[in-house]
């Protein structure tokens, strides 16, 4: 194909900048420095138009991953007269996080700030406009990132919903995930993703590698349930009452819908419709697959059947583990990553919890929390500068790429992750649980979280 007719094919797909220079080619004139620029701005706005688009839809799915996927996850493994109670307090962080993102969170942690946290230049979304902020991602507006950013910040909270489900007044849950949402997330949001922050891999002075969330979404939420079932303490009834799961249909369709929104949590974490992000889609599918695996093998072995609770929830501990290594790793290390965390976060529920007696309802400790940390170690023992150069294009990345070293920089980000989680915790739930009152009564208990908290029920049997 010559010259010529490439570039009048261009033109039908970016417009007339296009033509004209293949009109001005045709001739014997040469193309003049005002047709090549215009052909050059075009190709950029074509580039920020798809990044733009696979950002919006990334946002999309992200957002999917709440309401619908873990409200109809963890709505189905609750006794049925607390079905719209845990729906809601997902739906709830759906609203109430918006509001604080807008007001003052994206500022706090994706602001000018110190190493700890962001400053207040973009409070009331203040100067968060339609064109690209060059710090963050320059080839689409910084709305877009916001509202990406935002869909993040929307999940992590109601994560931890899953350890203290069936016994948390609907109040107090809404006063003390919307303060953790600015003193525990926003922060560690910072330090890793901000500039500036202690843990950013482009400069931080511990520079940590966490491509979506293993230790700003993960590890924050699993280890603050842990905090939080211990501090509540356990279900009326527990462990002697069998307390199995209403309605595993919910929870296998909320799982799956998990699974596809997860493709916009990681895939999307590459700011654009890049190489990079098909390699963290790659990953982010072939890590759930083989945790789903492992779990489901390792039940078996240990119960001697198979069953769909292990088996979703082992895809979940995949899904979670891959998360920080998923734009750092290669196919085949998503594999064994996913193969692990099967199999490490089934013990941390059969075995672990089962010794300790800790009420974690949902096991959103042993999924998300005990699967961001390995997540996280395993990041720095598999990442590759041959998939994405963090540090530069001829400086090792991960252990395996001749940077051991990393892999105490990986220790330290989740240290720091497991110490704001139990510290920040603990400091609100002890001020929330002596101004409004953390547990519902043990009559408004029996009687589930449907009728004590929202005076409905989620099933009418008698229609």
């Amino acid at each position: 194909m010559c010259r010529r007719t490439k570039l009048l094919f261009l033109s039908l797909f970016i417009g007339t900048p296009a033509l004209t220079l293949a009109q001005a080619t045709a001739g014997s004139a040469p193309a003049t420095q005002a047709q090549i620029a215009a052909l050059q701005q075009a190709v950029q706005q074509a580039q920020s138009a798809g990044d733009n688009a696979w950002m919006l839809v990334s946002a999309a799915l992200v957002l999917l991953m709440t309401g619908p996927g873990l409200a109809l996850f963890y709505g189905g493994l609750v006794r049925k007269k607390n079905i719209l109670g845990t729906m809601m307090q997902s739906f709830a962080m759906m609203g109430l996080v918006t509001i604080i993102w807008a007001i003052v969170g994206y500022s706090l942690a994706f602001g000018h700030g110190g190493w700890f946290i962001g400053g207040f230049e973009h409070i009331f979304l203040r100067g968060v406009g339609l064109t690209p902020n060059l710090d963050y991602a320059p080839t689409i507006p910084e709305q877009t990132y916001m509202v990406y950013q935002l869909m993040f910040a929307i999940i992590t909270p109601a994560l931890i919903t899953g350890a203290f489900a069936e016994r948390m007044k609907f109040s107090a849950m809404a006063v003390f995930l919307s303060l953790w949402s600015i003193l525990v997330y926003s922060p560690m949001a910072h330090m890793v993703w901000g500039v500036g922050g202690l843990l950013n891999a482009n400069g931080g002075q511990i520079p940590s590698l966490d491509f979506a969330g293993g230790t700003v979404v993960h590890i924050t939420s699993g280890v603050s349930a842990l905090v939080t079932c211990i501090y509540l303490g356990k279900r009326i009834g527990y462990p002697q009452t069998n307390m199995p799961p209403h309605s595993m249909v919910l929870s296998f369709i909320g799982a799956c819908l998990l699974w596809v929104g997860w493709f916009g949590f990681n895939a999307g974490s590459a700011l654009g419709a890049s190489s990079l992000a098909t390699s963290a889609f790659v990953n982010t599918h072939f890590a759930a697959a083989a945790a789903g695996l492992g779990w489901t093998v390792a039940e078996w072995i240990h119960n001697g059947k198979p069953t769909a609770l292990g088996a979703i929830s082992g895809a979940v501990a995949g899904l979670v583990a891959i998360t920080p290594a998923s734009g750092y790793v290669q196919p085949f290390s998503a594999l064994f990553i996913g193969l692990v965390a099967g199999i490490f976060c089934s013990f941390m529920v059969f075995a672990v919890k089962s010794r300790l007696r800790y009420d974690d309802s949902l096991d959103a400790f042993g999924v998300h929390g005990a699967g961001g940390t390995l997540g996280a170690l395993l990041t720095g023992l598999f990442a590759t500068r041959v998939i994405n150069a963090a540090f530069g294009k001829d400086v090792a990345t991960g252990a395996f790429d001749g940077h051991w070293g990393q892999m105490l920089n990986q220790a330290a980000g989740v240290g720091i992750a497991w110490v704001l989680s139990i510290v920040g915790t603990l400091v609100l739930l002890f001020i929330v649980d002596k101004t409004v009152g953390l547990r519902v009564s043990a009559e408004d208990e029996s009687a589930g979280l449907d009728l004590s908290q929202h005076g409905e029920e989620g099933y009418d049997l008698n229609s």
